[in-house]
């Protein structure tokens, strides 16, 4: 096909996710749609791909995504005429030893929340799965019957075949050598035959994915590594209709081919590939074989199935994989760019090939991909992800961490120390214990002295951080800590334009006196929300917002998405320029009127109000606000009057038992106080009044704001969903993710969930039917036990707020 000189929809890639966001555009009706390959269909990754496909996912609407994917494969054959080779044969996965398989009977959990079926088995049924197993050592393993395997090559042609007969126009040996911009926008598309006018482009090139997307303007941390794998001589000694097999515990997987084993895994240390950039000549090609890294899961899965010792190896596949730093895809709206999407980074590309399609041309043409896809945005990258350091180091780990143990509170090592805080090396010196997030080094816990200042993580037991956690817990319920909350992402919005901007899109009312401090969401145009976030009104059209440290990149996209192109908003980003000290607990004000030069009565200074302080030499925004539940300021000032600020803090309150706080016990604090997390407890798929957040959204504004319609319906409709609060008495950890049950019937699953260590009991969010949430007794179930479970009106502690109000 000769290159058209227009195109709507330009699709960059021809592999199984750039055909299969075709096929489903031409499923919503997209005629105009133009796939560009520079060789042939599947000639990076997708040709030599093992083919697993798996399901379940951590959260529900990744596992929907997966689900869908397999519904598709078992009818596209049928619907294109085009074989597929779907197999589902069903997947076991071992576990070899006892924290993996608290591991699985946490995935066992998960999926009947999900009303995913999945079956927890012993050793011996788990070897009646799979006769060739050797069962020493096993502990338990779990099966799902829907999982399978499908050939990638096939499934690609199938995709482009459907694709075709819709009408979308896929043209091969075609160069994307650059392109055109427009203020904010691609205009068109330049190959070396010749252009290609545009509204929309499609970046789905997998391992140039990051190239082609530079040419556009656009980051993404999308990687390259080596991965391999060998499939066996064929042998009588293999039996027909064999499930796929993870063992996780010996980093390998398999799948059954007729008469031989495909066996591949995920050792350490494998090399990057194209760090520099990926050679746009390399196409259907392959690596040299690594003996030393083949035997690090060879040997281990010869030892799980004797047979292999007496297996020849056909052929060994080494070839290069997509990968992010995080190990999950990247979708979605570029930030850089108005008409650009990205989908790129797949690890497992053929198992979410499907589902991805399918949201991305949504996502296209509705603005939106119809369900929450936090964990695989685009947006939640920053430029730190971007740099090569950083992306070899962590998409080595990534890959060696697939089937690494991975506990519900963990912290990755690499790639770590980039971004600190002022404060950093003052807490260090106190034995902080620190985490990541979004670059940032966060003190989660203080170690006590002469402890490991070390996460020692479980899952059915107490971590070593347990009881830390706790003392600095009861230091803010009943004395004061401080907090290093540097990390915020914090922006000043100013100019003609910001008030009416801001307005328009706020779910609450802005129009507060200078000096106010408004919580909000930001909603979507079906009441979903985008962001939870605060703003301070600075003066009539200047205003300071404070969201979380991940969702910077996210809420401003948003906010800039919706601003006027006039030039009356203007945007600074003043994250790194500020620093952040959280002041908390009934004996704050004691402490912050010893060094501070304003009055921090309640009267003159009550909750939520900010206020400009002086406190010692620096200069100081303090706003009223807390997300402990206690009184309290956060003390926003430049950052390198940090360090003066916290000494001259911690000096004033030494006497009050002033301690120390991580992040861990504001997430213990935080869900004592129902107050919600965004990505977990609030969503895009939740509106305010699901969430009991309705007291934050006003209709006696006089202006419109986006969502507006769509909340007053559901307003007058009542919710279809409710958030509720629930408390267990029985010594279990909860971590979110656990299935909500009443009368042997699943209603949810919980949203987040910790221990109080306060009340001395677990707590748990979670959405159930709204007709289902007004009963008291549930249970809970936790790695496959089921807990009894109170539900509660309001907060566990201080449900009348004196508390922050006195």
């Amino acid at each position: 096909m000769s290159l058209p000189s227009h195109a709507r929809i330009v699709v960059i890639g021809g592999g199984a996710v750039g055909c299969s966001i075709a096929y489903h555009l031409g499923k919503l009706g997209q005629k105009d749609v133009l796939v560009l390959e520079k060789s042939g269909l599947t000639h990076g990754s997708t040709w030599h791909a093992a083919g697993l496909v798996g399901q379940l996912r951590s959260k529900r609407n990744l596992t929907r995504l997966m689900q869908y994917s397999a519904q598709l494969y078992g009818r596209l054959e049928a619907e294109t005429g085009q074989a597929t080779e779907w197999k589902p044969v069903g997947s076991l996965r071992l576990a070899s030893s006892e924290e993996r398989w608290s591991e699985l009977k946490r995935m066992a959990t998960t999926a009947r929340s999900f009303d995913f079926e999945l079956h927890t088995l012993s050793p011996k049924e788990a070897q009646g799965k799979f006769p060739l197993i050797a069962p020493d050592g096993i502990v338990g393993a779990v099966f799902v019957p829907n999982d399978g395997s499908v050939e990638p090559s096939s499934l690609t042609m199938a995709y482009a075949k459907g694709a075709r007969t819709a009408g979308v126009r896929i043209v091969e040996n075609v160069l994307v050598t650059g392109f055109e911009v427009a203020g904010r926008r691609i205009s068109r598309v330049l190959t070396d035959q010749g252009a290609v006018a545009c509204e929309i482009v499609v970046v789905a090139a997998g391992i140039w994915a990051r190239d082609v997307a530079r040419m556009a303007g656009v980051s993404v941390p999308a990687g390259a590594v080596e991965h391999q794998y060998l499939i066996t001589e064929k042998s009588n000694a293999i039996p027909a209709g064999l499930p796929t097999l993870r063992d996780p515990d010996r980093i390998f997987y398999l799948k059954p081919e007729p008469g031989a084993l495909a066996v591949g895994g995920w050792e350490k240390g494998t090399p990057t590939f194209g760090a520099s950039g990926v050679p746009f000549a390399f196409g259907r090609e392959l690596l040299q074989p690594n003996q030393d890294r083949l035997e690090q899961f060879l040997l281990p899965a010869a030892e799980r199935l004797p047979v292999l010792n007496e297996l020849g190896i056909r052929t060994v596949i080494n070839g290069p994989i997509p990968i992010s730093p995080d190990g999950e895809p990247i979708m979605g709206l570029a930030p850089e760019r108005d008409n650009v999407y990205v989908a790129c980074g797949f690890t497992s590309g053929i198992a979410a090939s499907g589902g991805a399609g399918k949201a991305m041309a949504e996502w296209i043409v509705d603005g939106e991909p119809g369900l929450d896809l936090w964990a695989f945005d685009v947006r939640r990258f920053g430029s730190h992800h971007m740099s090569a350091k950083y992306l070899a180091e962590r998409s080595v780990d990534s890959y060696w961490r697939y089937y690494q143990i991975h506990y519900p509170i963990e912290e990755l090592e690499s790639a770590r120390g980039g971004r600190r805080s002022p404060l950093y090396p003052l807490l260090k010196a106190k034995n902080a214990v620190f985490g990541s997030r979004f670059g940032w080094e966060r003190p989660n816990w203080f170690a006590p002295a002469g402890a490991p200042a070390i996460d020692e993580p479980s899952f059915e037991g107490r971590p070593n951080w347990f009881g830390a956690v706790g003392a600095e817990c009861r230091a803010a319920r009943e004395r004061a800590v401080l907090i290093d909350q540097s990390s915020f992402s914090k922006f000043e919005i100013a100019g003609p334009g910001a008030f009416a901007a801001l307005q328009r899109l706020a779910a609450n009312d802005l129009d507060k006196p200078a000096g106010a401090l408004v919580y909000t969401q930001l909603c979507n145009e079906r009441g979903g929300i985008e962001a939870d976030l605060t703003f301070a009104r600075l003066d009539e059209n200047r205003f300071y917002m404070v969201t979380g440290s991940a969702f910077g990149v996210r809420d401003m996209g948003w906010i800039k998405s919706h601003l006027p192109t006039d030039g009356s908003v203007t945007v600074q980003d003043v994250t790194s320029a500020r620093a952040t000290i959280n002041l908390a607990g009934p004996l704050s004000r004691q402490i912050l009127e010893q060094v501070a030069d304003g009055d921090v009565a309640n009267q003159a200074f009550p909750y939520m109000t900010a206020r400009h302080l002086h406190i010692g030499f620096a200069p100081v925004l303090a706003l009223r606000v807390t997300y402990l539940g206690e009184l309290g300021w956060e003390l926003h000032l430049p950052a390198e009057y940090a360090a003066h600020v916290y000494e001259l803090l911690w000096a004033a309150g030494r006497d009050l038992g002033l301690a120390n706080a991580g992040y861990r016990a504001i997430d213990s604090l935080r869900l004592e106080k129902r107050y919600l997390y965004w990505g977990a407890d609030i969503t895009p798929d939740y509106t305010p009044f699901e969430a009991g957040l309705g007291f934050a959204v006003s209709f006696k504004k006089t202006s419109d704001f986006i969502g507006r319609a769509a909340l007053e319906k559901a307003k007058a409709a009542g919710p279809a969903y409710k958030l509720i609060t629930l408390l267990v008495d029985a010594d279990v950890q909860l971590y979110g993710g656990e299935a909500i049950r009443r009368n042997g019937k699943v209603l949810g699953v919980t949203s987040s969930a910790g221990w109080g260590h306060t009340i001395g009991k677990a707590i748990a969010f979670g959405y159930v039917p709204a007709d289902e949430a007004g009963h008291g007794d549930y249970e809970i179930e936790a790695f496959t036990r089921r807990h009894a479970a109170r539900r509660i009106d309001g907060a566990a502690v201080d449900p009348q707020r004196k508390k922050i109000l006195s």
